[in-house]
């Protein structure tokens, strides 16, 4: 990712309501081709201003073993997440617990054998290790990028698929559902078939806006409003609201030459973050970062201030739920 710091300079906020605590439940940490976002980068984006608390890591493809079993190389990840978890609760760099939870990935297509790698994970980090997000964004048009987990087609309507998704259960891990605006009523009927296992409903479904979807907007929001309340019927989902701030998506903050404001986002995408709260409510959804991805458009204290000010029509146990409450409790997390 580009180093954009100066850019996103240009524009500085005061921070709103700074004593919120926030559990921040979605980034990412990597090191690679000299693009480097560890517990040092991470804190110079939590450190400016709002109550970040505590954090949760969903998967990258980070850190994979290059030894042993092909099917276990992923919990490197984990492996190397915990170890930043580690770092960050020696108190030395603050009192935020960066990474409290991890959320790494598997290959469900394994069928029930993902036991093994479930396993391993699990092992490699006891006391953080929450879940699994095998992701599962897939459009047939090539200009649209599909999940760096290369889903086929369908993925999540696959027998074998659901079969390695079931074992979640069985070890009380969560999954992190990470797809297209489109494949929503697949999920939707994922979630249907398998209610003891809780979904974490992530970014808004991915509502793209490239491609062929460059345009419509308008249409793109009306179908997703009307795939959103129905996922929202089933119980066992919570939504992670916010990373709409992605090139895929298409609104284009990127390409400015200012960047947005707090304003500017709640004008833009307030609309995906009103209806979900409708839907879902306050105590099954929380606001996300998605950092360092969406900080391709905007600056950790701009993003917050946009959600604080989306939720300043919400009474106190309302808010405590959106920034703090629903994560802690989606991701079980000891704090």
């Amino acid at each position: 990712m580009p180093d954009n710091d100066a850019w996103l300079a240009q524009v500085t906020e005061d921070i709103i309501d700074p004593d919120l605590p926030i559990i921040d439940p979605h980034h990412h940490l990597w090191d690679r081709n000299g693009d480097t976002y560890l517990l040092r980068e991470l804190h110079k984006d939590t450190d400016t201003g709002h109550n970040i608390v505590a954090t949760v890591f969903v998967e990258c493809s980070s850190m994979y073993r290059v030894r042993g079993p092909e099917h276990l190389s992923v919990v490197g990840e984990t492996e190397f997440v915990n170890g930043i978890a580690a770092q960050s609760a020696s108190g030395e760099y603050g009192p935020m617990q960066a990474c409290a939870g991890i959320v790494s990935t598997a290959d469900f297509c394994m069928g029930s054998a993902v036991d093994e790698v479930l396993e391993a994970h699990i092992a490699a980090a006891p006391d953080r290790f929450r879940g699994i997000r095998h992701a599962a964004g897939w459009d047939d048009d090539p200009r649209v990028k599909n999940s760096h987990s290369n889903p086929p087609k369908d993925m999540m309507l696959d027998a074998t698929f659901r079969e390695g998704y079931a074992r979640l259960a069985h070890y009380g891990l969560s999954f992190d559902a990470w797809c297209y605006h489109h494949q929503i009523p697949q999920l939707t009927d994922l979630a249907r078939a398998h209610p003891e296992v809780p979904i974490i409903f992530d970014h808004f479904g991915g509502p793209l806006g490239i491609g062929p979807y460059e345009g419509k907007a308008d249409e793109v929001f009306a179908q997703w409003k009307l795939d959103v309340a129905e996922l929202a019927k089933c119980e066992n989902v919570y939504a992670k609201i916010g990373g709409v701030n992605m090139a895929v998506n298409g609104f284009g903050f990127h390409k400015r030459d200012t960047p947005a404001t707090s304003d500017d986002l709640v004008a833009e995408t307030g609309g995906y973050y009103r209806h979900s709260i409708d839907v879902f409510g306050p105590d099954r959804c929380m606001f996300e970062s998605n950092f360092p991805v969406d900080k391709v458009s905007v600056s950790y204290p701009v993003l917050w201030n946009a959600f604080k000010k989306i939720a300043a029509g919400f009474s106190d146990d309302e808010k405590r739920d959106l920034f703090h409450d629903t994560a802690k409790r989606a991701y079980r997390l000891d704090l």
